[in-house]
């Protein structure tokens, strides 16, 4: 269960998160969570085709076995986001173990950007995590990852809901890629015809990955 428009109560309920940029102009937010993968290099070409910056909340593991993806990510100018290393649910993980595996993947990805997985959060650990991060959440959910979704609805997920300020949800994964392949093209040129810019998240710095040489310590203070 999931919501493809994250009604205004739930987002004022956790108003420490970011569900949308409030004073965009005309500009939405694509966001693809839990590559880098074998599919990166088409989502980076089709949003070099359309003028596209976008956000890529990336896995650990995975930005350890595409290391360049997640280069070439940062070489197009897009901004990287840390989507934990192993994907862990927050409701269903301890709080010191969940939080060590973000800091695993932050060994690599060295973003200020955190979007938890499934959006699940418990109070502690997003209390730990706002005083490093800017928690990146959405507004509209494509729902490419569903397989029982077709393309053609999740374009229409996307279309119905996206205004300016919008963060969008799409993901850069073999599940989602026969969903992703065909909706994402339709609604990049539809943004560009209805003349809104899409952009990367604001304000977040410079990346850089950092290939491990060892396993790090990591010790997590709650």
């Amino acid at each position: 269960m999931y919501f493809v428009h994250i009604p205004k109560v739930v987002q004022k309920l956790f108003p420490g998160f970011v569900w949308r940029i409030e004073d965009a102009e005309q500009t939405v937010y694509l966001t693809f969570d839990d590559g880098p993968s074998q599919h990166t290099p088409w989502i980076l070409d089709l949003l070099d085709r359309w003028n596209a910056k976008a956000t890529f909340f990336c896995v650990g593991r995975q930005a350890e076995r595409f290391p360049h993806y997640v280069e070439e990510i940062r070489k197009r100018g897009h901004a990287i986001g840390n989507h934990s290393y192993s994907h862990p649910s927050g409701w269903t993980t301890d709080d010191t173990s969940y939080l060590m595996d973000i800091k695993r993947a932050q060994h690599l990805l060295q973003t200020n950007l955190f979007r938890p997985p499934y959006g699940k959060l418990k109070p502690r650990q997003a209390q730990y995590l706002l005083r490093h991060y800017k928690i990146i959440m959405w507004d509209v959910m494509s729902g490419d990852f569903d397989p029982h979704v077709d393309a053609d609805q999740c374009a229409k997920n996307v279309l119905d809901h996206a205004k300016s300020g919008s963060i969008i949800v799409f993901h850069d994964s073999p599940k989602a890629w026969s969903n992703l392949s065909a909706a994402l093209p339709l609604v990049l040129q539809t943004l560009h015809e209805r003349r809104l810019a899409m952009e990367a998240i604001p304000g977040a710095v410079p990346q850089t990955y950092t290939q491990p040489s060892y396993a790090p310590s990591l010790k997590i203070a709650l």
